[in-house]
């Protein structure tokens, strides 16, 4: 599985992902909030949440879920790896 951290000019259709975790965040993170004021428990609590959403692209599974199944590594909630997917 390849990942892109930033989508190309011009390649709309790379942008899909991005929008819809930049989405997800903006529940956690207001738009204009000053991100260097979030602590580290604030942030791996987002993660810890997005993390437990269950996906319809996974089959609403959750990321975690799916993770742990393709691995037999079972990361919840300790705070040791934000899954993206």
């Amino acid at each position: 599985m390849t990942v892109t951290l930033f989508s190309k000019p011009y390649h709309s259709w790379e942008r899909g992902l991005n929008e819809n975790h930049n989405g997800l965040l903006r529940q956690f993170f207001p738009k204009r909030m000053a991100l260097d004021n979030v602590s580290e428990k604030e942030a791996f609590r987002a993660t810890d949440l997005m993390n437990n959403r269950p996906r319809k692209c996974l089959g609403y599974k959750t990321p975690f879920e799916v993770f742990a199944k393709m691995t037999g590594k079972d990361y919840f909630l300790n705070g040791s790896v934000a899954l993206m997917g």
